[in-house]
């Protein structure tokens, strides 16, 4: 009988260097794009000290799988869809900010870095301040990626250059008009800029669309908009959506 391989998690954080076998870094990868998450599932497991304990289409799928696994390290991306798989559910998180802050509730220890598209503050601002470890966006080098992965597991922060400047740049400009919606309003701006109906957001998000649209109105007042085109404009601009 096999002894000493402990449970699936602790299995799954351990890889071959030389002839030998040694602890790794345990990565749950979280991305709703699978050809994406793909991609760096590829990238990282090619690196010897890193090795995939999970991957998550979601929010609520990275919250189930960090309590399952307790990986050393969570790779987040924000733009993600609601699970409906379970219309029962009343607990539904809504994209990678909400999954942070849960899985932190969950484990204050846990180290998340997010790998995003959104560059421009408040997102930024919002990550961080709900306790994740480090910022990068997908443009960001390959190596860059596995030095933010190393650093931030051996107890260390890592915000790319990128970010760091674009914080710098906003940390006395209090007169950016996104600055001034609230984190749920912040959420509702990404899906409609994203090309999602307010029913499709109601959906996503679990409430009424009489609610998206008094949220879409205090939004279109905020940043001074008049219609959905005025907000893809005004979302490209500050790097929220890719055009």
């Amino acid at each position: 009988m096999a002894a000493g391989l402990g449970n699936r998690a602790d299995c799954l954080k351990r890889t071959w260097k030389g002839d030998c076998m040694v602890d790794s870094i345990g990565v749950l990868l979280v991305d709703d794009h699978p050809l994406v998450r793909a991609g760096f599932h590829r990238l990282l497991q090619a690196d010897g000290r890193i090795s995939i304990v999970a991957e998550a289409n979601n929010g609520q799928e990275a919250f189930d799988l960090y309590r399952q696994f307790t990986p050393d390290l969570v790779i987040m991306d924000l733009s993600m869809p609601t699970d409906t798989s379970d219309p029962e559910a009343t607990t539904n998180i809504n994209g990678g900010l909400d999954a942070i802050r849960r899985i932190i509730s969950h484990d204050s220890s846990a180290r998340v870095l997010v790998l995003t598209v959104m560059e421009s503050d408040p997102f930024p601002s919002h990550v961080l301040n709900a306790g994740a470890k480090g910022y990068l966006t997908k443009r960001c080098a390959p190596e860059e990626l596995l030095e933010a992965v190393v650093t931030i597991h051996g107890g260390g922060t890592y915000i790319s250059d990128v970010i760091q400047a674009k914080l710098g740049a906003n940390a006395d400009d209090e007169t950016s008009p996104v600055r001034a919606l609230t984190k749920r309003e912040l959420q509702i701006f990404t899906h409609l800029a994203d090309g999602q109906s307010v029913t499709q957001v109601a959906e996503l998000m679990f409430l009424s669309p009489k609610t998206i649209h008094a949220h879409r109105t205090n939004i279109l007042r905020k940043l001074k908009a008049s219609n959905n085109s005025e907000l893809v404009h005004l979302a490209i601009r500050h790097g929220i959506v890719q055009a």
